[in-house]
């Protein structure tokens, strides 16, 4: 098909909808096909280029595109939004992400490698532990509640619960004994799956040699660094350490008008659970200004005395994914002279 232009996917779980468009922008093409015919139909199509969302298997399906010699585009789904013509529909939305590939401003995501997505994979499957476990801890303080008994919050509390309803001595049920022994083994149990993923993050880590460079700044340890590694697919997406840190949230919203400047408070567009580690980083290094802060200087300083601490919080976690950027983008570990 020599006058394909552009070929805009509209991704589904089973059924894939293809709108093509000539160097005009005129229709050209439009298929339904699900996964099987969708591969076999891009393996006999001639080199050209193809977009879709970025959005659940699109970079599995981006890396096939590219072995078949195509050029891949991905599109952040809340910039095909505004080129959608008239009512919703597949069809509609494969002519929409391919009019928006063309248009010469378009911002656009990187592959992600097969790498990467194994270590989100492992960070999600992480997360998802993390928040089962504060949902078991939670349902057991509510029971307990229902007897009268307030549970200190906490995990000291909690990895200790029989040694701490002993001291409270307050006869239980035996049937109600057994369900909290039923729910602290869950707990127990979630621990210890936590336990596992961490441990396989700091053994990517420590085989990485860019992992190591990031774990050189003060605040970046073996999850933030595995998760930009991860997230980041090369640091020249990004022209500079600021582009990086509007993308991670950690920017103002502008809202600007008649040429006066209005900034407000920080964005948190981006990759939430990215800009959230370096948030955590940052509240790690003012923990400790005698020791981590010192490689920040007059300015953390300064800052601190001025500002309020959450503030001081942010623009931190600003500087720190600035300096994760250059780190990342020069392949030199972080000098605390530089600062």
């Amino acid at each position: 098909m020599s006058s394909l232009h552009i070929l805009g996917i509209d991704l589904g779980k089973h059924c894939f909808h293809l709108v093509g468009h000539d160097s005009a922008g005129r229709e050209v093409l439009r298929k339904k096909l699900n996964r099987s015919q969708l591969i076999l139909f891009i393996s006999k199509l001639c080199p050209t280029t193809i977009a879709f969302e970025a959005c659940g298997g699109a970079h599995w399906l981006a890396r096939k595109c590219l072995e078949l010699n195509h050029q891949v585009k991905l599109i952040p789904p809340q910039y095909v939004k505004p080129y959608v013509k008239g009512n919703k529909n597949d069809f509609i939305d494969a002519s929409a992400i391919a009019e928006a590939a063309c248009r010469p401003s378009m911002r656009f995501v990187a592959v992600k490698s097969e790498e990467a997505q194994i270590i989100a994979t492992i960070h999600r499957v992480r997360d998802g532990f993390i928040k089962e476990r504060t949902a078991c801890m939670s349902r057991i303080s509510a029971i307990l509640l229902e007897f009268g008994l307030s549970l200190p919050t906490g995990h000291a509390k909690m990895k200790s619960l029989f040694q701490w309803l002993a001291d409270q001595k307050q006869p239980l049920p035996p049937f109600f004994t057994r369900e909290l022994q039923a729910l602290h083994e869950h707990y127990s149990y979630l621990n210890e799956q936590i336990k596992r993923q961490d441990k396989k993050l700091s053994q990517y880590v420590e085989t990485n040699e860019l992992a190591q460079l990031l774990k050189s700044v003060p605040g970046i340890g073996d999850l933030t660094a595995s998760l930009c590694l991860a997230d980041i697919s090369s640091p020249t997406n990004f022209t500079n350490g600021r582009n990086m840190a509007a993308w991670l949230g950690l920017v103002p919203r502008q809202y600007s008008t008649g040429g006066k400047p209005k900034l407000l408070g920080v964005s948190k567009r981006g990759n939430k659970q990215l800009r959230t580690l370096f948030i955590h980083g940052a509240r790690a290094v003012l923990a400790r200004p005698d020791k981590t802060g010192k490689a920040f200087g007059q300015w953390l300083i300064d800052l601190r005395a001025s500002k309020p601490f959450n503030v001081v919080v942010v623009a931190l976690a600003n500087k720190l994914a600035r300096i994760a950027w250059a780190v990342m983008y020069n392949r030199q570990a972080f000098r605390m002279t530089t600062i």
